[in-house]
């Protein structure tokens, strides 16, 4: 028998596939959990075993391979050469606790109070929408400028150039995608290349004047005489950015429609929450690069051959998930991999957790039962979200 080929199950060219993608992963789950994808040029990861397998497995790792020629796509190699997401012990090792020194001096705890006030006044816009318009986009009207204004006082970003942050972010992940355009790349080697030097510039004026905020912290941060370099720091930065602003609005507004529609009343705000990232994840793939062969679930992966974990179908494994499909407020235990797992788990749970447990508590305690209006999803596979989502009173 011929191997199976998982692009004749998952085509990712197919827009039907990409905009409800959960029935092509429950096929290739059960037909098999480990499979090579001729149009991603990698091997996938379907199940929960084998995704944590991909996750944890010190054999596998995030090696960046340099754009050529590298003058076009150099400040884009070092943001992510020099992150703690793209590289690999005994580099990780030292960039992760550097970073985590500086995130436990307080800032998250810090931050619920503001995050509770800036939501409640985003909630004010809201009411004025609703009441002129009988609905209102919960992506662009809440979901997306909180974790922007979260971002920027974690940070201690300055009022009048937070309205930059999104754009770049915007324009950095499209790189992340499938089916890049090279108009794609050209706004994000400008938008690596305006955000880095921005970001160089405000650590400078830190070094000086230092404040209550994480960039002071990162900028002073050592241990035994170690601390972060420049593009560490900077792409430490814009990868706080990327990840707290991308993964929390689509882990919002997914959950939400899936909370929405589900028919279930809302359970404690930290279950609700982690049903929403398990139900319809915010990122669908993850990939990884054998370093030396090993063997995941029944396949031998080479050495130099890539593998992804494709986090949306691990989140709706059956063998771990019961009646995966359906949305449970109360979920307990919930082992989603939604934030990954293994030495490469989000640095920024924390924060991504308090933000969505206030900001979805918030929501409901303001409108009570809401219905989902009208919803148009993005076109994009790794990144999942919707670029509208318009609700109204139930």
């Amino acid at each position: 028998m011929s191997p199976l080929d998982a692009a004749t199950v998952l085509d990712l060219r197919d827009p039907a596939v990409v905009a409800d993608p959960y029935p092509h992963l429950a096929a290739l789950r059960a037909a098999a959990p480990v499979a090579h994808h001729s149009g991603l040029g990698t091997w996938v990861a379907t199940s929960h075993a084998a995704c944590s397998q991909v996750l944890r497995e010190r054999s596998l790792g995030r090696i960046f391979a340099p754009r050529v020629p590298d003058a076009d796509w150099e400040t884009f190699n070092w943001l992510h050469a020099d992150s703690i997401l793209d590289s690999e012990p005994p580099k990780h090792s030292r960039l992760r606790r550097l970073v985590q020194r500086a995130f436990t001096r307080g800032h998250v705890a810090r931050l619920q109070p503001r995050i509770a006030e800036l939501a409640d006044g985003l909630l004010d816009g809201c009411v004025e929408r609703l009441d002129a318009m009988g609905s209102f986009d919960v992506l662009a009207d809440y979901a997306e400028p909180l974790p922007v204004l979260v971002i920027a006082e974690l940070l201690g970003w300055p009022e009048a150039d937070q309205h930059l942050l999104r754009p770049w972010s915007q324009d950095i992940v499209r790189m992340y995608e499938v089916n890049q355009t090279p108009a794609d790349e050209t706004a994000a080697r400008r938008a690596c290349g305006e955000f880095a030097a921005y970001v160089e510039g405000l650590a400078a004026e830190r070094a000086s004047h230092p404040g209550a905020d994480l960039l002071s912290d990162l900028v002073a941060v050592r241990d035994d005489g170690d601390r972060l370099s420049s593009h560490e720091l900077v792409a430490t930065v814009v990868l706080l950015l990327n990840a707290g602003h991308e993964a929390s609005v689509n882990g919002f507004g997914n959950g939400l429609a899936s909370y929405l529609t589900s028919g279930r009343t809302a359970a404690e705000p930290a279950l609700l929450v982690e049903e929403m990232l398990r139900h319809d994840s915010p990122l669908h793939l993850f990939e990884r690069t054998a370093t030396s062969d090993v063997v995941i679930g029944d396949v031998t992966v080479r050495a130099g051959q890539r593998i992804s974990a494709l986090l949306g179908a691990a989140n709706r494994d059956p063998a771990v998930f019961d009646a995966p499909d359906e949305f449970r407020s109360d979920r307990d235990p919930n082992p989603h991999l939604a934030f990954g797992a293994g030495i490469h788990f989000c640095i920024g749970a924390p924060l991504a957790r308090l933000e969505l447990q206030t900001s979805v508590d918030a929501l409901l305690r303001r409108f009570g039962r809401l219905e989902v209006v009208d919803a148009v999803r993005r076109p994009t596979f790794v990144l999942r979200g919707y670029e509208r989502l318009l609700v109204a009173p139930a």
